[in-house]
């Protein structure tokens, strides 16, 4: 076979580049592209007047040991830093009050978040019977039969917003949450998985998301996506794959543009690391049902607004992770992240950093408009939220018009089709957040995954293909 590398890796996103640096270090020839000025993807850290500010994701969940490895074997452990421990806080809107959501029994049964009424319906979980074996119910659906409409209102529905920027209404609990979702089934109620599960979590050395720390490094998230990349070596920016197929010789062809011109890109295998309707565009000739599968899949357009107050403009202590803002209770931001509160250095002395997420499938409008009408509305939310004075000395706006894919009814099937792309075309891998998770953690997780199974293909082309 007559190939350019072993493998090409189509994105360099944090997937991608995972992905791409682990098979680099195992001695496997690899080259990324990718369509952007410079490698990241969504992760971008920026510096402006003393402040370090996200573009993106603002942190990582520590939810597996393979994380830790994998910053170990980039040299970059040491520039890991921790989310402060006043950051265990996190807040809920409640009639324009923000209430710390309760994090222990005691806490519980006195916080004003929930009524009594609905604390007292809990008692009823252990008895409600699970969903028929082999049903999709939508995450709304799950929580309001298990645990009461209030409990979505106020715990799941701004959580969800927060993740996904999405609709509980719409999202799939066995795509979306599955290990809420394989809770009730192995135990038959969330209660009784709680106590009878402590042992088995015990011994896992996974965390759940709801458990893990969080941390970022000393000069943001873009440490990270820097150092793979690294790692990696050879990575072409500006760079749009336009075609794949295989020719004669078993080696699969990319054709690329760069700059206006076309060019061809052979290699042994391939990953897909891009959003799904560019997957989609790539497959389509070849897989039709698998291109449709991965069209339907929708994204959440979001605008990011980092604001930057003197910290005496603020009445709120700020003694959290931050706020997030319930659909019920009819305010224009999803929610608001207090950056200089989770790790040090983000604001200048006597400054605070805020990091307010604006759209969703809630207002998938917002995102669009412009710069001071994003910028204003923000500072209205935070002045009613948080009692902020004024105008913040600096306003940073970031879109991302297909922030993050939604795990909808049906996403798991539609996921099972796209799969067949990879029988279809043997040596051609998905790896994107529209499968597998969309955290930070769950993509780097994705990535290590897919880099296991491209190196078994590449030593035995008819056993290495993805599950």
């Amino acid at each position: 076979m007559n190939a350019d590398c072993d493998v090409l890796v189509i994105g360099a996103g944090i997937s991608g580049l995972t992905a791409g640096y682990q098979l680099a270090r195992r001695g496997i020839g690899v080259e990324v592209i990718d369509a952007a000025a410079r490698p990241g993807g969504v992760i971008g850290s920026e510096r402006r007047d003393g402040v370090l500010y996200e573009r993106g994701p603002n942190s990582i969940l520590d939810t597996s040991p393979r994380i830790n490895e994998l910053l170990e074997d980039l040299g970059i452990r040491g520039e890991r830093i921790d989310v402060s421990a006043i950051a265990s806080k996190r807040f809920v809107v409640r009639g324009s009050v923000l209430i710390a959501l309760p994090t222990s029994a005691p806490a519980f049964l006195t916080t004003p978040l929930f009524s009594g009424r609905a604390k007292l319906g809990l008692l009823r979980e252990p008895f409600v019977a699970p969903a028929p074996p082999g049903s999709e119910e939508s995450v709304a659906q799950f929580v309001v039969r298990r645990l009461g409409g209030e409990f979505l209102d106020y715990a799941i529905e701004p959580f969800v917003a927060g993740i996904y920027a999405g609709d509980p209404a719409q999202l799939s609990l066995p795509a979306a949450f599955p290990r809420l979702h394989a809770l009730e089934r192995r135990y038959g109620s969330l209660i009784k998985g709680q106590i009878f599960g402590a042992r088995e979590r015990a011994t896992r050395k996974d965390k759940s998301k709801r458990m893990a720390a969080s941390f970022s490094f000393r000069e943001g998230m873009q440490t990270l996506t820097d150092a793979l990349a690294r790692g990696v070596g050879r990575i072409r920016t500006d760079t749009r794959a336009m075609s794949i197929r295989r020719e004669q010789t078993g080696a699969i062809v990319v054709t690329v543009e760069r700059g206006g011109e076309t060019a061809e890109r052979r290699a042994r295998a391939v990953i897909l690391a891009v959003p799904a309707d560019r997957a989609a565009a790539l497959i389509r000739d070849f897989a039709p049902d698998a291109a449709r599968a991965l069209d339907a899949i929708p994204y959440a357009a979001v605008a990011s607004v980092a604001s930057v107050y003197r910290r005496s403009d603020i009445a709120h202590p700020l003694d959290g992770f931050g706020l997030l803002a319930p659909r019920v209770e009819h305010r224009r931001i999803l929610g608001t992240l207090f950056s200089s509160s989770m790790f040090d250095d983000r604001a200048a002395e006597g400054e605070v950093l805020l990091t307010t997420f604006v759209g969703g499938q809630r207002d998938p409008h917002l995102p669009s408009l412009p710069d001071a009408d994003l910028a204003r509305i923000v500072r209205e939310e935070l002045a009613a939220l948080l009692g902020a004075r004024g105008a913040p000395r600096f306003c940073a706006v970031t879109r991302w018009p297909r922030a993050i894919p939604q795990y909808t009814l049906g996403h798991l099937e539609r996921i099972r089709r796209a799969e067949q792309v990879q029988t279809a075309l043997p040596g051609l891998f998905l790896c994107a957040s529209y499968r597998g998770g969309i955290a930070v953690g769950d993509c780097i997780q994705s990535g290590l995954q897919t880099a296991e199974a491209v190196e078994k293909h590449i030593k035995n082309p008819e056993r290495g293909r993805l599950g």
